[in-house]
């Protein structure tokens, strides 16, 4: 049995981690071997990602205290539940859950909150197929460069235009006289 103030540590713990969080993904980890678990937790570590176990209870009184969770369904900590957060991009943690429940058929996925956005079970694919944070600075950085290029480019050909019509016209004067 857990003492009063050891379940106030881990709550605090898990608001301190919880709190900057980009992206928190609940995933039943129940079938995994300790061998799984922690290549798992081995995968997530090398992205900068986190995975945390606590109860469930725990992860609501966290979550409850950093308030926005309040429409959260509590499908979400049932059974199981390991928490992983992301901080830096948070679509990251979707890519590396899919593709382990491809090879392993864990763990399992039951929610996610993106950006305080709620995705249900059924949106694991959705959410691994979005572009990184990363990607989509590269387009929008992508787009506004390529217009510049086009001037460039128009400017360009009208000079070398304007050019060959310069020379055009030097030839045939000098065909003329």
């Amino acid at each position: 049995m857990i003492s009063k103030s050891k379940k106030t540590d881990i709550v605090a713990g898990l608001v301190e981690l919880l709190k900057d969080a980009t992206g928190i993904y609940f995933v039943d980890y129940a079938t995994m071997t300790v061998a799984q678990t922690g290549a798992f937790r081995s995968t997530l570590r090398e992205k900068g990602i986190i995975m945390r176990v606590a109860k469930n209870t725990l992860i609501r009184r966290a979550l409850d205290e950093i308030g926005g969770y309040e429409n959260m369904p509590i499908e979400a900590t049932k059974g199981q539940t390991a928490m992983i957060i992301s901080y830096d991009d948070p679509t990251a943690p979707s890519k590396i859950i899919k593709e382990s429940m491809k090879k392993l058929e864990k763990p399992v996925y039951k929610a996610a909150v993106l950006e305080g956005e709620f995705f249900d079970s059924t949106k694991l694919e959705v959410l691994s197929t979005l572009p990184s944070k990363q990607d989509l600075y590269a387009a929008i950085v992508g787009s506004i460069g390529s217009p510049a290029s086009g001037i460039v480019g128009a400017i360009n050909a009208v000079m070398r235009d304007v050019a060959s019509l310069v020379e055009e016209v030097a030839k045939k004067q000098n065909n003329v006289a």
